[in-house]
C-alpha cells in the first residue's frame, strides 16, 4: 500500500513539473480546470491564482480559460452521467431515477449553477446527465456558476494576499 502511495505521489510530482505555470501558463490552467471538474479530487484555484500572481495582466485570460476548462469538464461529467443512466436502463430495463435527485429534476438545468460547489458540484453535473436534463442549458448554467467562482475567488485571493510570492 505504501509503495502504491509513493508511486502516486511520484506521478503527481511529475505532472506538476510538466504543468509548471511559468512554462505552460494558460494551457496548464485549462487542463487543471478541466480535470478538476471531473470526479477526480483536484482543485484548480491554486493554478489560476499562481498564474495571476506571476502575471497580473493575465487576470481575465486566466479566469476565462479556467471557466472554459472547468465548464468542459462539467460537460464531460454530464455525458458520463447520461451514458451511465442509459447503460443502467439497458441492463435493468427500468429507470434509475432516485428520490434523492427529485429536487434536481424540479429545478432543471438551473441547478447546474451550483456546479461550482466543492464536493457536490462535480457529481451534480453527472446527475444532470443521468436525468437527461437538456445539455446546452445545463452547460450554460455551469459556465455562469464557474465563471463567477473563478472571478470572485481569484479577486479575493489577490485582495487578501497582495504580497504573496508569485
Amino acid at each position: 500500500m505504501a509503495a502504491m502511495e509513493a508511486w502516486i505521489q511520484a506521478q503527481l510530482g511529475a505532472l506538476l513539473v510538466v504543468f509548471a505555470l511559468p512554462q505552460v501558463g494558460l494551457s496548464a490552467v485549462f487542463v487543471v480546470a478541466l480535470v478538476s471538474a471531473t470526479l477526480l479530487p483536484l482543485g484548480s484555484e491554486p493554478a489560476v491564482f499562481g498564474l495571476v500572481k506571476l502575471n497580473p495582466a493575465m487576470f481575465w485570460p486566466a479566469v476565462l480559460v479556467a471557466t472554459a476548462g472547468n465548464t468542459l469538464g462539467g460537460a464531460i461529467s454530464w455525458w458520463m452521467g447520461y451514458g451511465a443512466e442509459r447503460a443502467y436502463e439497458r441492463v435493468t430495463h427500468r429507470s434509475g431515477e432516485l428520490r434523492a435527485v427529485a429536487w434536481l429534476r424540479r429545478f432543471g438545468p438551473r441547478a447546474c449553477l451550483l456546479s461550482w460547489l466543492p464536493v457536490v458540484g462535480d457529481p451534480l453535473c453527472a446527475v444532470a446527465g443521468w436525468l437527461r436534463l437538456p445539455f446546452w442549458p445545463c452547460v450554460a448554467w455551469m459556465a455562469v456558476g464557474k465563471f463567477l467562482r473563478y472571478l470572485v475567488m481569484t479577486a479575493a485571493l489577490l485582495w487578501l494576499f497582495p504580497g504573496a510570492p508569485g
